[in-house]
């Protein structure tokens, strides 16, 4: 048997009419459909949801570190100061998600979907999102220090003083990325993909961040005014 803990004092409460559809008091396990659940706080420490069902779920302030949420959906979930940390959210759909100050540092995100999710200061430091689809993503201050984003699709994605330092971006697309002060000093972009010189002028690098072919470093980067 799984072991797992549920915060004390959790408040599981929905409509009727939700509680048919979803079982918001069911243990967890793979596939479990906590639809529009209330989780907040929950402690669900090393658990498997794989292929779980938890979209438009409050889950904030919950605690998930170390579980596997493979394939998951959490399109349209609360996440505030909700911690992710090394867990396996492989192909898990965040989308329209909206998350501010949540920990996803080290955790695994490849091939997941973070399309128009809206996550501000989150820390994704050491995360895996080789091949994650962020397009049309609000990123503001995220934290993506040495990530992986090999692959990823950042087309449109807004990334106004994000940190991509020491982060790995090979074949990375950011077409129409808003960038405005994001932090790439001594980064390697050289490999990145559909990068403009006007994208680039207003980041924050220095002499070690490496432009692909046919940029150039500005005369002055923004954040050394």
């Amino acid at each position: 048997m799984r072991r797992f803990k549920i915060a004390v004092g959790l408040i599981l409460t929905v409509g009727c009419s939700d509680v048919a559809l979803a079982g918001c008091a069911d243990r967890p396990e793979p596939g479990v459909d906590w639809q529009r659940c209330n989780m907040q706080m929950t402690i669900l420490q090393g658990v498997d949801l794989s292929g779980a069902n938890l979209s438009g779920a409050f889950l904030s302030g919950a605690t998930f570190r170390g579980s596997n949420l493979v394939g998951a959906n959490l399109q349209l979930t609360e996440l505030v100061r909700t911690s992710f940390e090394n867990t396996d959210l492989s192909q898990a759909n965040f989308e329209k998600s909206l998350s501010a100050r949540s920990l996803f540092s080290s955790a695994v995100l490849r091939n997941a979907r973070l399309s128009k999710a809206e996550f501000h200061r989150v820390n994704f430091a050491g995360a895996d999102l080789s091949g994650a689809d962020m397009s049309e993503g609000d990123f503001i201050r995220a934290d993506f220090t040495n990530a992986r984003l090999d692959g990823a699709n950042l087309r449109g994605a807004t990334l106004p003083r994000a940190i991509l330092q020491g982060a790995s971006l090979k074949d990375a697309t950011f077409q129409n990325a808003y960038l405005y002060r994001l932090r790439v000093e001594g980064t390697d972009l050289s490999q990145v993909r559909d990068l403009a010189q006007d994208q680039l002028d207003i980041t924050c690098g220095d002499d070690k961040t490496k432009l692909p072919p046919g940029l150039i470093k500005p005369t002055r980067w923004p954040c050394e005014y």
